[in-house]
């Protein structure tokens, strides 16, 4: 009887090639197929996610709202002056306060908040996964096309299997950001790993560093600038889609510019679109410096051997401690008494 099911299975699987039109691959149907699996079986799992992503957009959310909007220009003001952007941090003002002037300071933080919180998670899935690309080629095989699907994709693509799982709200305008916005992050986090000097590695493990330890205290530390990259270019596609998000009830900046647009709106639209392009412009400004402040313009301008050389001194650090910790062994030549 079994058999008969599967044979009987299997007959109406070929046949779903053929169409009266002739020929045809049902790869859509098969998606729906799929996505109607999940929402069937994996609900509770899909509500959980739903829950967990509306609670850290609660409180994101709040840390932004909360505040005066005085207060909150002059934290990113001040990140400016830490980042020692001088010119940042004054223009961020008058930038931020035409954002207050045009009514649209509400629906900026709850842009600003969506962005945070998807651009966190998919830092957080992005990092390991590049460093395992880095690690394994099997991993970097596999990983490829899918992070050519998700990088070619249109971008719309991605909303309708959010909206089915996660229903109208924030959560599905979240969880298509993070699909959206993972792949440079893992991209740059395996060519930041991936271009370290051999050399410098091999230093280290000739002194006896753990794996661990050379991941550490050698290549993250010289993959940093690239890996802080990936962050950048994370966090500029999140708020790209989050704006697009809107169309899914999101709400937001894209929320308004989806309104404006709807209702043939141009002052809306354009107060709306001038807003997301002050919050890009400082966003990435910022994020654009992080790695930036991890090397000193002396180390910059030091030759490359110079530069080679100072790398390895976490790995002499590393197998310094490494070797303390093992027992000395005396050569055979001092273990024997002195020849008459």
């Amino acid at each position: 009887m079994t058999l008969l099911s599967f044979g009987d299975a299997l007959i109406r699987f070929f046949q779903s090639f053929f169409t009266e039109d002739g020929f045809r691959i049902p790869l859509g149907a098969w998606v729906e197929g799929g996505i109607t699996f999940l929402t069937t079986y994996f609900s509770g799992v899909f509500t959980a996610a739903r829950t967990v992503l509306d609670f850290f957009f609660a409180w994101a959310e709040f840390f932004l709202k909360a505040p005066p909007f005085w207060v909150i220009i002059l934290v990113i003001a001040g990140l400016a002056l830490l980042a020692r952007r001088w010119i940042l941090a004054i223009g961020s003002i008058p930038g931020l306060l035409i954002i207050v002037g045009v009514n649209q300071w509400e629906n900026a933080m709850e842009t600003l908040a969506m962005v945070l919180v998807a651009s966190a998670i998919a830092i957080v899935f992005s990092v390991p996964l590049g460093i395992l690309g880095a690690k394994s080629r099997i991993a970097a095989m596999i990983m490829r096309p899918i992070l050519d699907l998700m990088q070619t994709l249109p971008v719309f693509v991605y909303l309708i299997p959010a909206l089915l799982l996660f229903r109208v709200g924030v959560a599905p305008g979240i969880f298509a950001t993070i699909i959206f916005a993972m792949a440079p992050g893992v991209r740059l986090t395996q060519l930041g790993i991936q271009n370290v000097d051999r050399e410098v590695v091999e230093a280290g493990q000739a002194f006896g560093s753990t794996p661990w330890r050379v991941l550490r205290q050698i290549q993250l530390p010289l993959a940093l600038p690239t890996i802080m990259a990936g962050v950048n270019q994370v966090i500029m596609l999140s708020l790209s889609m989050v704006v697009i998000a809107g169309m899914v009830g999101a709400g937001g900046l894209g929320g308004e510019v989806v309104r404006g647009l709807g209702s043939l709106d141009i002052p809306l639209g354009f107060e709306a679109g001038l807003s997301v392009v002050i919050i890009a412009i400082i966003l990435d400004r910022l994020s654009g410096v992080l790695g930036q402040q991890r090397q000193s313009p002396r180390r910059r301008s030091r030759p490359a051997p110079a530069a080679a050389a100072e790398a390895e001194t976490p790995a002499a650090e590393a197998a310094t401690e490494e070797l303390e910790t093992q027992p000395t062994k005396r050569p055979e030549h001092e273990a024997q008494p002195a020849a008459q």
